[in-house]
């Protein structure tokens, strides 16, 4: 390995997320705080900038159907928390959104650590754009990142939150841009005895043994 190398290291799906307790826009917040709920927790890189504004005032206007389904926004960046709460007094102003969530200062970088946000490659003092789904008993189930100069996607984040309650509902999985309503996937057979059964059911809708598909 080179000198110069950082392993970064990453928390693990369907591992217990890392605990944190941090200072935020709205008091202190931990992890156990959003016990019984889905967590939706978010880095970006700076306050006022301007693609981290743009996601910002999208988290913000999707965040009434984050709680439809159980879920909380939590956002985070390197940055104190006098830096997020004028941020947010500029985007209600400039842009007419108000931030309904609160925003981790974390200049210590506890939580970007614990969590893998920092990537030297990227950047070496500011978290990258990371997204992390925690379900209600504080399992990290999903982890997205996306480089410095791109914005994420709110609609994937509430299509893979949905997809996850599903699967865990249904006990299924689902194809590729499932939503809601479409098909999902059965488990595959266990032994040829049970996909000959499977088969010669009717009861799933069977392109082969290994892929078969139900309406829920």
């Amino acid at each position: 390995m080179e000198a110069n190398t950082v392993t970064i290291g990453l928390p693990r799906l369907n591992e217990p997320a890392p605990a944190f307790n941090a200072p935020t826009t709205d008091g202190p917040r931990s992890l156990a705080d959003y016990e019984g709920k889905w967590l939706v927790l978010f880095s970006h890189p700076a306050d006022f900038t301007p693609v981290c504004t743009t996601e910002f005032i999208a988290f913000a206007r999707r965040a009434g159907d984050f709680r439809a389904r159980g879920a909380e926004l939590l956002g985070l960046s390197i940055d104190s928390t006098h830096s997020h709460i004028a941020w947010m007094r500029n985007i209600e102003e400039k842009f007419g959104v108000e931030i309904p969530f609160p925003i981790i200062a974390d200049l210590k970088m506890d939580v970007a650590r614990a969590y893998g946000m920092i990537h030297p490659g990227a950047a070496d003092t500011s978290a990258v754009r990371a997204t992390f789904l925690i379900d209600p008993k504080g399992i990290l189930r999903a982890m997205v990142y996306y480089p410095m100069s791109n914005g994420r996607s709110i609609d994937e984040f509430l299509r893979l939150l949905d997809a996850l309650k599903t699967s865990d509902e249904h006990g299924v999985a689902t194809p590729e841009n499932w939503q809601p309503g479409d098909k999902v996937i059965v488990p595959p057979a266990k032994t040829a005895a049970e996909a000959a059964e499977r088969m010669a059911s009717g009861e799933y809708e069977c392109t082969d043994f290994y892929f078969c598909q139900k309406a829920i």
